[in-house]
């Protein structure tokens, strides 16, 4: 049986090569199954891609696709789910947190009947910082996207060829696999896996690229629209409920003066909310328009052991690093 692992590397030199390695390992010890690795660099302008070179050099069964530029992790596992070839497609990050010694245990969970298992964390090793960050993401993913709360949705994942077949139809420049998960199927199982510490380097989501992430949420959701929609009502109605209390007041005492205070407070709190709302809008009307102009999803530059792509397999042989690997480049359509 053959597992693809499609994995995201970015500024990853230190880290990519002991994962490859370390999974192989893994399928050494496991008969009956086979792997091929899909590893897209994402803009990285260090070593790493001299890396998956090296990788795809040595091994037939690892495809390499080198991004024009740096897309996004969630954009480059969508590049690489182009490729995959397997009966299942497994997701990992290149820094070893999503440790190859757990991938068994997602395999075999998977094998239960699910289309999708996510491996969940029951003790993390993120920052605080990025720990709450992480659990925020998930709690409004699960009121935009009207996931279950039993499904934890985490960035190590694996997935069937019928899942992944229907993943990469969607062709809009602002994928969120999780979501797209959600709309194709609601099979999901979990497992507990281990949350190994960061070999090297640090994370590379930004406070910026976090908001961005959770901005893409929305679009799979109609839930913003309708909360400004009820904001708005709010902000209207309680205009309302001043001015005829203020019009009461008058009424029964002339003498009441109308200062500018009540009037500046009233006006700042209905144009606040009408802004809010607009932004809302214009949120969704810029990410139409972008959809529009067909923002590319990605672009590759160059693509090593492709199309053809070999597996591993117990027998296998490594290449010689002299041999010329097969480069190619390819666009997003």
């Amino acid at each position: 049986m053959l597992i693809s692992f499609v994995i995201p590397c970015y500024y990853s030199e230190d880290t990519i090569g002991k994962e490859v390695e370390a999974v192989i390992e893994q399928f050494d010890q496991n008969e009956g199954y086979e792997c091929e690795f899909i590893l897209v660099n994402d803009g990285s302008t260090d070593g790493t891609f001299d890396v998956i070179r090296s990788l795809c050099r040595k091994y037939p069964f690892v495809k390499g696709v080198n991004l024009m530029r740096g897309f996004g992790q969630h954009n480059a596992q969508m590049a690489g789910l182009h490729y995959a070839t397997g009966k299942y497609i497994m997701g990992m990050d290149d820094d070893m947190q999503t440790h190859p010694s757990q991938v068994f245990k997602l395999i075999h969970k998977i094998e239960e009947g699910y289309d999708c298992v996510y491996g969940v964390y029951p003790h993390s090793t993120n920052s605080f910082f990025k720990t709450l960050s992480s659990r925020f993401n998930r709690l409004t993913s699960k009121i935009l996207l009207d996931m279950p709360k039993e499904i934890v949705a985490t960035n190590f994942w694996i997935i069937t060829d019928s899942v992944r077949d229907e993943v990469i139809k969607y062709s809009s420049f602002n994928p969120v696999l999780d979501a797209i998960f959600y709309q194709v199927t609601h099979n999901f199982g979990a497992v507990e896996v281990e949350h190994h510490k960061r070999e090297s380097g640090k994370s590379g989501y930004t406070f910026r690229k976090l908001v961005r992430l959770w901005l893409s949420y929305w679009n799979y959701s109609i839930v913003p629209l309708r909360i400004s929609f009820f904001i708005g009502a709010a902000s209207a109605t309680f205009g309302i409920l001043v001015t005829i209390w203020l019009i009461y007041k008058k009424i029964t005492d002339p003498a009441l003066p109308m200062g500018w205070a009540s009037t500046l407070c009233l006006m700042t709190l209905l144009f606040g909310a009408v802004l809010m709302v607009l932004g809302v809008v214009g949120e969704y009307l810029g990410k139409a328009i972008l959809i529009l102009n067909k923002t590319p999803q990605y672009i590759v530059r160059e693509s090593l052991n492709l199309p053809a792509g070999n597996v591993c397999s117990p027998d296998r042989q490594s290449i010689d690093p002299s041999d010329t690997e097969n480069t190619g480049g390819e666009r997003d359509q």
